[in-house]
This record gives C-alpha cells, structure tokens and sequence, in this order.
C-alpha cells in the first residue's frame, strides 16, 4: 500500500469524531450563552470570519471564507447592520464596492464569544507543551488551505463544460 495512504486512512474518521464532537457537544449554543450572546449560528459566523480576516471584507469575500452563497450572508449582513453589529464601509480600491467591517459593539460581541471557545480550547490543551500547540494550529491552517485547493479542483472538474454551439 502507498505510505501517503497509510498515513492518511486514519483522517477522515478523526475529521468526522471532532466534527461530531463540536456539533453533539453544542459548542456554538453553550458557548453563546456563556458570553450572553443571542446571535444565531450563521451571524455569529459572520462576526468571527470579520475578526479572523483582521480588515473589512466585501460580501463575496465572507461568503467564500463560509463556503455559502453571498445571498446567505447578505440576509444575515442586513440584521447586523440594523443592530448596528456591523457597517458597510467604501472600499478605497474601488469607490463603487462596500467592505462589511465590525463595529465596536460587534468587535465586543466577537471578543466575548471568541473569549469563552477559546478558554475551551486552552483547558483542553493545557498539558501540550508550547510547540505542539503551534505544530497543530499550522498544520491545521495547511490541511484546511490544501483541503479547499483540492475540493475548489473537484467541484471545477464536475462543473459540465457549456456546449457554445
């Protein structure tokens, strides 16, 4: 057997127990009210990928980094901008576009929910030494860049050619 594929096998399973370990352990619902929070899941969602990105992104951009369609996060965009979560701001590249940022209420919302998950994780790992800590954030970051590159090639190889004739 291929030793890529031995040391592969193994994935997939532990993919599907920590997914299922988020998700059955109500990760997002514990975690909201912890903080004190009463955004639903793809709000919340919203906040975090502004926060993550460190600068405003345009609708598409955030729809991407959710992997949803830009109509989804532009329902979602509106309640927040009438809550005042977030604002549209001009794009200085292109005077015609809007970059969706946080506001300083939405920058605390994301700050206390980010605050109570990320303690999670802290507890979790506690007994890692520094390096492995590092080790798994980067590797992580890197299966998610690779993963995405690979599915973004299958989902273009499946997309039927147009007949332009």
């Amino acid at each position: 057997m291929d030793p890529l594929s031995d040391a592969t096998t193994g994935l997939l399973p532990r993919m599907l127990q920590l997914r299922t370990l988020l998700n059955r352990g109500q990760l997002y619902e514990q975690a909201t009210e912890a903080a004190g929070i009463t955004l639903d899941r793809p709000a919340m969602t919203i906040l975090v990928t502004l926060d993550a990105a460190g600068h405003p992104l345009r609708v598409g951009d955030i729809a991407t980094r959710m992997q949803v369609a830009g109509p989804h996060v532009t329902r979602h965009l509106n309640s927040l901008e009438k809550r005042s979560i977030i604002k549209r701001v001009p794009d200085p590249d292109d005077q015609r576009a809007r970059l969706i940022t946080l506001t300083a209420s939405g920058q605390r919302l994301v700050d206390r929910y980010t605050t109570v998950v990320d303690g999670w994780f802290e507890a979790a790992l506690a007994q890692w030494p520094d390096r492995d800590r590092t080790e798994l954030i980067r590797l992580l970051a890197r299966l998610t860049a690779d993963l995405t590159t690979q599915f973004d090639a299958v989902a273009a190889d499946t997309v039927p050619a147009e007949d332009g004739d």
